[in-house]
């Protein structure tokens, strides 16, 4: 296009260069003049129009071919690409598949492992339990079958775990205890000695309280009424039998005590006033120990008038200290209601 446009504009330029000088200015006419150059101009112009669409066409006419193949080559290119897009979105899609799948697999298999997990905690606290009930039903046998030996060869609660267990290791019943330890033998050993010698106590105190062995007796004659009895229980030595003698005596003392503060609770005649009375006059100590006289919970202390004396005090001082007792309708709801 720009060479047709050089050719036409060297074309025009020949045309007004050929242009006819005058040969003088004298010789032509100034109308004439002007009358040749506007058509030697619009003859340049024409060729050059002429020649302009002449070029134009045949370059359009050259060039038509060349626009087809690139049109055929841009479509083909368009659906190229396209084809090129529908595949990405394929491959795409398949990867969000492929994505979505393989998460779900790893979620359905990390589901699978923390049950499995879960069922091995659930197994291994299962076997840890049935292990220890395991333990625990051994042990269980082997106590029974341990305390089952001592009550058949340990009958003496003054034998020492040293003297039995010569004896018991001599039995073939020992060796079911293997699932005990030393220590738990000899615990076990000392609970047994331990009952009976309870059960040998319990059995002197009933002998004593059959005859009537008050806490003023004495023990040279309570030993000599023991041994005539062929039910007495045996002793190592006669120490230890007044041991429990004492024992016997402070016992029942202690129980009198608590006896005569109940019957004081009893005796209502016994108010906060009392004290102040027996502080006016030994009249009003010498009534209470009449009324109480004739209850054996009070003769059974005669042997110690003194501390019977004192806990008959400490009841009235902690009388006056409590002072006069609440009406009946503060302590029953039920008594106000009715009246």
């Amino acid at each position: 296009m720009r060479r047709a446009s050089r050719e036409a504009c060297s074309v025009g330029k020949s045309y007004i260069v050929r242009l006819p000088r005058s040969s003088s200015p004298s010789h032509i006419r100034s109308v004439e003049h002007e009358d040749m150059m506007a058509l030697h101009m619009r003859t340049a112009v024409a060729a050059f129009i002429l020649l302009h669409t002449t070029s134009s066409a045949s370059e359009a006419e050259a060039s038509e071919p060349e626009s087809a193949a690139a049109r055929e080559r841009e479509a083909r290119a368009a659906a190229s690409i396209k084809e090129r897009e529908r595949q990405v979105q394929r491959a795409l899609a398949t990867s969000l598949r492929d994505r979505d799948k393989e998460r779900e697999f790893h979620k359905r298999d990390e589901a699978v492992q923390e049950r499995e997990r879960q069922v091995q905690r659930a197994l291994a606290t299962s076997l840890r339990d049935r292990d220890k009930e395991r333990e625990f039903h051994k042990r269980d046998e082997a106590v029974q079958h341990f305390n089952a030996l001592l009550a058949d060869l340990v009958r003496n609660p003054d034998l020492t775990w040293r003297e039995a267990k010569k004896q018991l290791k001599k039995d073939h019943r020992y060796s079911l205890a293997e699932e005990l330890n030393k220590d738990d033998k000899e615990r076990l050993f000392s609970q047994h000695t331990s009952a009976l010698g309870n059960k040998r106590r319990d059995k002197l105190r009933a002998l004593l309280a059959e005859l009537s062995v008050g806490c003023t007796a004495h023990w040279r004659d309570v030993k000599k009424q023991l041994a005539d009895l062929a039910t007495a229980p045996a002793y190592r030595n006669a120490a230890q039998m007044e041991r429990e003698f004492r024992d016997y005596q402070r016992d029942k003392q202690n129980a009198a005590k608590t006896a005569l503060r109940q019957l004081l609770l009893e005796t209502r005649s016994i108010t906060h006033r009392s004290l102040a009375a027996v502080r006016d006059g030994p009249a009003a100590m010498q009534q209470i120990q009449d009324t109480l006289k004739h209850d054996a919970r009070y003769t059974a202390l005669d042997h110690i008038p003194e501390e019977r004396q004192q806990i008959i005090m400490s009841y009235l001082e902690e009388l006056e200290k409590k002072g006069p007792p609440p009406p009946p309708t503060a302590t029953e709801p039920s008594r106000r209601a009715k009246q």
